[in-house]
């Protein structure tokens, strides 16, 4: 069936204004109706951008993990990017998923956001060009990619009902930049977030209409955040086309009465019906499923998508794990080198790995894009298989990381029935009776079954303590709860939920915790049981943690191992419970314990490599103390293995910043995430990331761009032309040589400045970049071409792009704070606004 206008209104004809209002929101959870007298069946949607997890929160159905989105963003690598859509688009086809709701284009404003993991970069040019290769890869595969959370949507803290005020040049030039990115590269759908934008929530913004929909020619479906439209006319009328989830939205029949009373034009809900039937025919949802006719697709996207191929082979595939593996090293950024690393391993008799992360390395952040991977390669692990029958590997777990107990894991705990690892579920009805049950791996629980009837879930697990003490137990989630302990209750009560946050409902409720004494071995039965009411979620989750070691000793201990190797590997990170949606970060260290580890063994040993396991920036007071300092982020599951490339030599480490870290939380210029009286305002304005740093007194730990290699460069001559004309891209060349003594990758950026300015600018900014490789002692040339929209600047007078004529610099370098090149550019064309 093609997918042309004509064909599109013949098809709507056949629905009474009823019908077409009906199918404007969701029929379940993550599927869109469907409408037989079309031939349209339902449209799946499925969270990621890390892994596509389909309609179901259940750890037994596995999806590759990728790293996370500020790991992707780090590769500086658009093809790679494009490649690892491809992999998500195979992923979404084997669960057949038609939608991921992906990329993430939102910014990382303040170093305190909680959700930056999920989000590229700082900057709108990286962060465009990053997100418009996922998009590309997605999608020419078939499955459908959504830019999100369109727009200003940049911190946690009162998400839902935050109204953010930005002005009108931040706004074009910053925050929707990226979007604009994503429609030029075809996106088929946006989500509308749950944010304000200067007093009007997004599901009812006139910014869906103008500047998505009229000036940048978007044709695709605008899609609601789940639970984002409280409302019906006023988001009927705007540019929103989609309501989820289903099926008791706010629109549904009230939109069906709100068209038949006049309140509601027909002629925007025909629009927005015109819009999803387009998107189904391109899916291959409508009619017979035929693939969009040649030439039909209207958004400037270039081609149809082919028919989609057999589904694919199941998660873990060996070319999955090695892409996923290559994407590790690839986004791995070396902070700083003393000449520790790459460790040989042909030099190594014993090298000790210490650290909690080690061990259970952090492979991605909390929240609605968590998904449960088939496997997942901790650094310890990618160490010892790397050092396998050459090295011996001494593993010291060091403390607990600062934060609640963690759920309970399969290898601490047994099914009490089964006796096998993992955890009892059941579900009970009123009075207490089985109404079904099965072992599950652990006790975080989101959906467990609902079956009719139901009324409690319990979990229960029998606990093997390892460890005597004070332990700490919980429970988590809403409503009335109780835990138990060999029949004896530890908590019991009734606990509302203080938000209606669908990540804080459904994916990461608050605990209740109780203290009680284990001895090993003296097995315990553990049972929790929680009450479903209307509008508490049904997710469930139990914790247990030993008691606390002594402060000293996990650093004295580990000292004692890093002494006795020729190399430390210590890995230090982030939990769930400090980067996670729904909450905004207070602090950005890691926790004095952490800390004080990392001193302890960097003074036992001088070739210690500091890991770092976070998807954001973080303080790190003993960066200087280190002999070398690796960023490996939230790696996936291949994070292990990947890393220990790096760390062995095997990979260049290919990352680069994408967001400047600061040395201290005080130092950053914007750490504001908290409404004052509702509101959030963008004081900042176009000073965001590099930007504000630039012009701000105190420089940063470590730049936007920073990363090094394995050799080393020298940046040579910068050549630029010597006029160009507003409206047109310009190229620059930027000759590099190796000055190393191995072969390697250098990302050659660039950056603009306007000196005498008409117009407020920042001190300079990022334009573009190009990477180039060569051997020992060659040169390379980075063709960087710098995109006209990074010179134009929005006259708010005018209401229009306008480029400044007259003398422009253009700087090169390897970050936003080393540019050793400059050089002049004579813009001539059209005055400012």
């Amino acid at each position: 069936m093609g997918t042309s206008d004509e064909e599109i209104d013949r098809l709507l004809g056949k629905l009474t204004p009823r019908a077409r209002a009906l199918l404007l929101d969701g029929a379940t959870t993550w599927r869109t109706r469907a409408e037989p007298a079309l031939g349209l069946r339902e449209l799946v949607m499925s969270d990621g951008p890390a892994g596509v997890r389909g309609e179901a929160w259940d750890e037994r159905i596995t999806s590759v993990l990728l790293p996370s989105a500020s790991a992707l963003a780090a590769t500086w690598d658009e093809d790679l990017v494009e490649s690892l859509g491809g992999l998500l688009a195979a992923e979404a086809r084997r669960k057949g998923v038609d939608v991921l709701l992906a990329p993430t284009l939102n910014l990382h404003r303040s170093p305190l956001g909680g959700r930056h993991f999920e989000c590229f970069s700082e900057d709108p040019e990286l962060t465009g060009r990053i997100g418009a290769a996922l998009v590309r890869g997605v999608q020419a595969h078939g499955v459908a990619a959504t830019a999100k959370h369109y727009v200003a949507n940049d911190s946690e803290t009162d998400r839902l009902t935050v109204d953010v005020r930005v002005g009108e040049r931040a706004l074009r030039e910053v925050y929707l930049a990226p979007f604009e990115a994503a429609v030029a590269a075809g996106v088929r759908l946006v989500m509308a977030g749950y944010n304000a934008v200067d007093g009007t929530t997004m599901t009812a913004s006139p910014l869906l209409s103008d500047p998505l929909k009229d000036e940048w020619g978007f044709d695709g479906v605008v899609v609601s955040d789940w639970g984002a439209v409280r409302s019906t006319e006023d988001t009927a009328r705007s540019g929103l086309d989609l309501a989820m989830p289903g099926p008791d939205s706010p629109w549904g029949e009230a939109l069906a009465r709100a068209v038949a009373d006049g309140t509601v034009p027909e002629d925007a809900v025909d629009d927005k019906v015109r819009r999803l039937l387009r998107l189904a025919a391109w899916l291959g949802a409508l009619g017979e499923g035929e693939p969009p006719a040649s030439g039909a697709d209207r958004t400037g996207a270039g081609a149809p998508p082919a028919p989609r191929p057999p589904a694919p082979p199941p998660a873990g595939a060996p070319r999955d794990r090695a892409l996923a593996r290559r994407a590790v090293a690839a986004g791995s950024v070396l902070l700083a080198n003393r000449g520790v690393l790459p460790l040989d391993p042909g030099g190594l008799r014993t090298v000790a790995v210490i650290g909690a992360h080690a061990a259970r390395t952090r492979t991605q952040g909390g929240g609605s894009a968590g998904v449960f991977p088939p496997h997942e390669v901790s650094v310890l692990d990618g160490v010892r298989g790397a050092l396998r029958g050459r090295a011996r590997v001494v593993h010291v777990p060091g403390p607990r990381p600062d934060g609640p107990a963690p759920p309970l894991h399969h290898d601490a705990c047994t099914d009490p029935r089964s006796g096998l690892p993992g955890v009892l579920l059941r579900m009970l009805d009123a009075d207490g009776r089985e109404l079904y049950a099965e072992r599950r791996r652990g006790g975080r629980l989101l959906e467990p079954r609902l079956v009719p009837g139901a009324h409690t879930v319990e979990i229960s697990a029998r606990l093997r303590p390892r460890t005597a003490g004070r332990w700490t137990l919980g429970v988590a989630g809403f409503g009335r709860m109780s835990l138990a302990l060999d029949g004896r209750t530890l908590l019991a009560g009734d606990f509302p939920p203080p938000t209606d946050d669908p990540a804080v409902v459904h994916v990461n409720p608050p605990a209740q915790y109780a203290g009680t004494d284990l001895a090993v071995g003296q097995d315990a039965l553990l049972v929790a049981r929680r009450e479903l009411a209307p509008g508490t979620g049904r997710a469930t989750v139990v914790s247990a943690a030993p008691p606390a070691p002594d402060a000293a000793a996990p650093p004295a201990e580990a000292a004692r191992a890093a002494a006795g190797a020729d190399a430390a590997i210590v890995v230090v990170g982030t939990t769930e419970h400090g980067e996670c949606e729904g909450y905004d970060r207070t602090a950005l260290t890691l926790g004095a314990t952490q800390d004080a580890l990392v001193r302890a063994v960097a003074a036992a040993n001088p070739r210690t490599v500091a890991v770092v396991n976070s998807g954001g920036p973080v303080e790190l007071p003993w960066r200087d103390a280190v002999g070398a300092v690796l960023l490996a982020w939230f790696p996936g599951q291949e994070g292990g293995d990947g890393l220990a490339d790096v760390l062995f030599g095997r990979a260049e480490p290919g990352g680069r910043l994408p967001t400047t870290w600061p040395a201290a939380l005080a130092d950053a210029p914007v750490t504001r995430t908290r409404p004052a009286d509702g509101r959030l305002p963008y004081d900042e304005g176009l000073h965001v990331g590099h930007r504000g740093w630039l012009r701000h007194a105190r420089p940063p730990a470590y730049w936007f761009g920073h990363g090094l290699g394995y050799t080393t460069w020298a940046h040579e001559e910068l050549t630029v032309p010597p006029r160009a004309r507003a409206g047109e891209d310009v190229t620059v060349r930027v000759r590099v040589r190796n000055t190393g003594a191995r072969a390697g990758r250098e990302v050659v950026q660039v950056y603009l400045a306007r000196p005498g300015s008409a117009v407020e600018r920042p001190v300079r900014w990022f334009a573009g970049y190009a990477a180039v490789h060569a051997r020992p002692g060659e040169t390379a040339t980075a063709t960087v071409r710098v995109p006209a929209r990074a010179l134009r600047h929005w006259c708010v007078r005018e209401r229009a792009w306008r480029t400044e004529a007259g003398r422009w610099q253009v700087l090169a370098g390897r970050s936003a704070g080393e540019v050793p090149l400059v050089a002049d550019l004579e813009m001539v064309g059209p005055g400012s606004g």
